[in-house]
């Protein structure tokens, strides 16, 4: 059943109001939406994106150009469970799989090679540099007169 947008990403958040530390312990538990917040800043050089992707390591992480996109995806999953250590049953368990990805345009001229990438804190940083568009040469086009 689709929700109005009224309700946001979280329509339970009001129902938790009440219970302050359960609301906490949701948050801190839940890796990324699946909404990667980009920042994106135009240096002399080229251009720096910082894309937020909190739970998620160096190896969930890929990035692809293609025709002249850059295409950032990420892909998780997670599994917390806790025994009781007397009957071996289980007290919870949970488990969590995410992917989330943003495509950008960079330019047909760009290449994989130009573009650098560091993750540190969930935080993924990009480099693009600014490439020229290479000046088409007009053609003269000359129309064949009879005579």
């Amino acid at each position: 059943m689709l929700m109005p947008s009224v309700f946001g990403e979280r329509l339970f958040d009001d129902f938790f109001d009440g219970i302050r530390p359960a609301r906490e312990l949701m948050k801190m538990q839940t890796p990324a939406t699946g909404i990667m917040k980009t920042d994106v800043k135009e240096t002399e050089g080229g251009y720096e994106l910082e894309i937020d992707l909190p739970g998620y390591t160096k190896e969930d992480i890929k990035g692809e150009i293609k025709d002249g996109y850059l295409t950032i995806s990420a892909t998780t999953s997670k599994e917390n469970n806790e025994k009781d250590e007397k009957s071996g049953r289980y007290i919870r368990r949970e488990r969590y799989y995410g992917s989330c990805s943003r495509s950008f345009y960079v330019g047909e001229d760009v290449t994989q090679e130009d573009i650098k990438a560091k993750f540190e804190n969930g935080i993924l940083k990009v480099c693009i540099p600014k490439k020229e568009a290479k000046p088409q040469v007009e053609e003269k086009k000359f129309i064949a007169i009879e005579g």
